[in-house]
């Protein structure tokens, strides 16, 4: 009797249970079903004007749209909509000065996905938690544009592994406190993309998701107000197709053919194709070549109303679906270009954008010991209001273009041609004295425009001085290494190193001998990462540890102290040396003079801070902020508390 009365209290413990999960599950869908229609509704009007502004009549569309955006959300792994949550809970939660990035190709850091994975330890020894893994989407070998020319969106590159081991190399990221950004390509597919194949074989669906012209009348309007991207080495916007007797826009090259977003199921399956990327886990959405994006006859095709239209409605839909996911912008010009890319306060757009022209002004810098231009770049970024993000580099995959402030220039008698002329001929060491070491991109003889190539160590010197076993020139270079990454962490916004400067990695030449490869001489410092010589930062005296631990040094006190914060206060001022960068940072009581000198001579920084002692924090040593000397290529980072 006992027993089964036991028996009978068991299965209705049980079967209580059951009931319990039952209603748990259900409240937890109707929680996410909750948090889904409130994150819709806090948007729908706005993104329902926005899309049927940019496509009128389109209604269908914008309901698809809906409709699968909710598909996305429930497919979204209970352990990214926790991390939603709470990235939402602090939206600031990327601003933070312990935030370090690294971009590196998989191939050539570890073979693999699976071989990066391996290599997380080392890392997070580079104090790493923001990686950028260039593009890796399935692209055709020998016109693959670096991996830029996407023949497949749902795919990895066969070499590099699969979308699985993509998403389990992301959970372990995460897992790790390490967020993943991955290169979106927007602006074009692939001529080899299953879209670009049918309208090849003329399916109208498919054609319209490009830009066709029958003959070249309306692609010669195009050419009379559309610049160049590549003029020497793929000149035009169009390319013709003989198979088809058709031309096609082809904006970068030839084999990157423009998707048309006048067209909704462009824009609609594009965001499809986005959302399953961080739906696999991905951090951070690169939206690359963002002002190309919308093409209209009669403009310039760069920047258009259109474009901010489309980028603002991105940001609404991951808010949506995926608010723990940023969105960087690609948009490589001129400041009064880039910073419309952030937005408004109440319409914002990108989340980050890259600095490229302090950037560029920064080797521009180097080559002239003139530190006046980026004195004045650095006024301007820091009159930018707090809440800009800025992603800052000095070296990526691509070249050093130099879009400088010429009209400013102009002052000091400095033109443009012979300027360009003279930092090209300086980083390719042509000019007498000159210790850069690169090759030039996209060198138009006409213009005398041309790109800079080449890796950080070699651009500041190691290489030559190397090669040529001279002790002292290495002295300097080296110091030159760490101190344009104490500048470079100096400023506010998210730091990032290219996966080899941590160890002084020089130019690789062999894709000289690549046939592949040949034609495109931003390969020079796309070379393999050289595991042998990252083994030497252990070793006493070699010049890998000595910028490891330098950049690793400069790294821990970043993230130690507020100054180095987002809305810290900075300001430059006058140290009466052009040579000579003095900045001021200040934030809850701390105060930072920086000061980076630019001249290959020992210099004095006439700046006079009189509020007593100060110490440096990189040698731990306790000076006033008056009439400082700096050595050769040297820098200080003098805090008072």
């Amino acid at each position: 009797m006992k027993a089964r009365k036991k028996k009978k209290l068991e299965k209705q413990r049980v079967e209580r249970a059951n009931v319990e999960k039952k209603e748990e599950q259900i409240l937890k869908k109707e929680i996410r079903e909750d948090v889904f229609e409130i994150r819709m509704s806090r948007h729908y009007e706005e993104l329902k004007w926005l899309y049927c502004e940019l496509y009128p009549g389109q209604q269908w569309a914008f309901e698809d749209l809906c409709r699968n955006l909710e598909n996305m959300y429930r497919a979204r792994k209970d352990a990214l909509k926790e991390l939603d949550r709470k990235r939402e809970a602090c939206s600031d939660w990327y601003k933070k000065n312990d935030i370090l990035g690294m971009m590196m190709y998989v191939d050539a850091f570890a073979g693999n996905l699976k071989g990066v994975k391996e290599k997380l330890d080392y890392i997070q020894e580079c104090k790493v938690n923001y990686l950028h893994l260039m593009p890796l989407l399935e692209s055709p070998e020998g016109k693959s544009d670096g991996g830029y020319a996407v023949s497949d969106f749902r795919k990895v590159q066969p070499e590099l592994g699969t979308m699985e081991d993509l998403e389990d190399l992301a959970d372990e990221c995460r897992l790790r406190g390490i967020s993943l950004c991955l290169d979106f390509v927007m602006n074009h597919t692939s001529e080899d993309h299953a879209w670009a194949l049918r309208a090849r074989a003329g399916e109208k669906e498919y054609m319209d998701r490009y830009y066709f012209y029958d003959n070249y009348d309306v692609p010669e309007q195009f050419e009379q107000t559309v610049p160049q991207v590549f003029p020497t080495t793929a000149p035009g916007n169009f390319t013709w197709l003989p198979d088809r007797n058709q031309f096609v826009m082809t904006t970068f090259y030839p084999y990157q053919w423009d998707l048309n977003y006048w067209n909704p199921v462009v824009f609609n399956e594009m965001i499809y194709n986005m959302l399953n990327l961080t739906n696999k886990g991905i951090d951070v959405i690169r939206i690359d070549a963002v002002p190309y994006i919308w093409k209209q006859l009669g403009t310039n095709c760069r920047n258009l109303p259109q474009v901010h239209t489309i980028v603002r409605m991105m940001r609404m839909i991951s808010e949506i679906v995926c608010p723990g996911v940023l969105l960087l912008g690609e948009v490589v010009m001129e400041p009064e270009k880039v910073v419309p890319y952030f937005g408004s306060v109440e319409k914002p757009e990108c989340h980050m954008l890259y600095n490229v022209t302090t950037m560029a002004t920064t080797w521009n810098t180097v080559a002239t010991r003139d530190a006046r231009l980026l004195r004045r770049q650095m006024d301007i970024v820091n009159g930018l209001p707090k809440q800009y993000v800025f992603l800052n580099y000095l070296r990526c995959h691509d070249d050093i273009g130099w879009g400088l402030d010429y009209e400013w220039l102009k002052q000091f008698g400095i033109d443009q041609v012979a300027h360009k002329k003279y930092l090209s001929d300086f980083f390719t060491g042509k000019f007498p004295g000159s210790f850069g070491r690169g090759e030039l991109y996209n060198a138009d003889p006409t213009s005398g425009d041309a790109r800079q190539c080449g890796t950080t160590a070699s651009l500041c010197g190691i290489e030559k001085a190397a090669y040529e076993k001279d002790e002292k020139a290495l002295e300097k270079a080296v110091r030159l290494d760490l101190m344009l990454h104490a500048y470079m962490l100096t400023q506010a916004g998210i730091s990032v190193i290219y996966s080899g400067d941590e160890i002084g990695q020089e130019n690789d030449y062999t894709y000289h001998e690549n046939l592949k490869k040949c034609d495109d001489s931003r390969y020079l410092h796309r070379g393999k990462f050289q595991w042998e010589k990252a083994q030497l930062r252990h070793t006493e005296g070699s010049i890998q540890r000595e910028i490891f631990q330098g950049i690793h040094k400069l790294e821990t006190l970043r993230a130690a102290h507020a100054v180095f914060e987002e809305d810290a206060v900075c300001y430059t001022i006058d140290a009466w040396d052009d040579s000579i960068l003095a900045l001021v940072k200040e934030k809850n009581g701390e105060k930072l003079v920086a000061l980076f000198n630019f001249s290959e001579y020992d210099k004095v920084a006439w700046i006079n801070e009189e509020d007593g002692m100060y110490r440096d924090l990189i040698t731990g040593r306790e000076m006033e902020a008056r009439g400082v000397q700096i050595p050769a290529y040297g820098c200080y980072w003098l805090l008072k508390e």
